[in-house]
């Protein structure tokens, strides 16, 4: 993303600037994620996790199987390789590993992943922003995306870059028992929570 030029599938040369003002012109450039390293969050004050058809029932967590992240890489490789036949740029994020996180006033059994960028970034323009997340398991993940920005960053001397400020996520950030009581509710009550 941030080099100052990048070869088309045409073979023309044409800068690579953050420049994004709408939903419609041309796709040119995008940061497509990575299934590697997703991991089904260990239980966290914002979210429980209960896929028991995929072998983590409420509580339990860790690293996806192993087949299930190949056969989604391998449709995200695909999909890169199409986009980038199209003259599309892809950047793609930083590894991410399953482990556990932490600040001075909570601790994390895992983290979540780099899958999908759009939770993470937002572009307008020319600036980019780093939104903040409000799992923990998530709190870092923007450190797999700092690569690509940083390039950016170097290579479009107009590019804005922006990091949301960071919330506590201290045990005082959220509602006790929240979820006990949210998942005896019909859908219809959780909708009009």
């Amino acid at each position: 993303m941030t080099e100052h030029s990048t070869s088309t599938a045409q073979g023309s040369e044409r800068p690579v600037r953050v420049n994004s003002w709408n939903g419609w012109d041309p796709l040119r450039h995008v940061i497509l994620g990575r299934a590697e390293g997703t991991v089904v969050q260990a239980p966290e004050p914002a979210v429980r996790r209960d896929y028991p058809d995929d072998g983590f029932p409420l509580g339990a967590y860790g690293p996806m199987p192993p087949e299930k992240v190949a056969e989604a890489e391998e449709q995200l490789d695909n999909f890169a390789a199409m986009l980038e036949r199209r003259g599309i740029r892809v950047d793609r994020p930083a590894r991410s590993t399953y482990q556990q996180v932490s600040t001075p006033e909570w601790a994390q059994d895992s983290m979540f992943g780099c899958m999908p960028p759009r939770d993470v970034l937002l572009t307008v323009g020319n600036e980019i922003l780093e939104a903040t997340m409000s799992y923990r398991s998530r709190w870092f993940e923007h450190l797999c995306y700092r690569p690509v920005l940083q390039r950016l960053f170097d290579g479009d001397e107009n590019m804005c870059w922006e990091a949301a400020p960071k919330p506590r996520l201290t045990d005082a950030s959220y509602k006790p028992g929240f979820w006990d009581v949210f998942n005896k509710l019909t859908t219809e009550e959780q909708l009009a929570r």
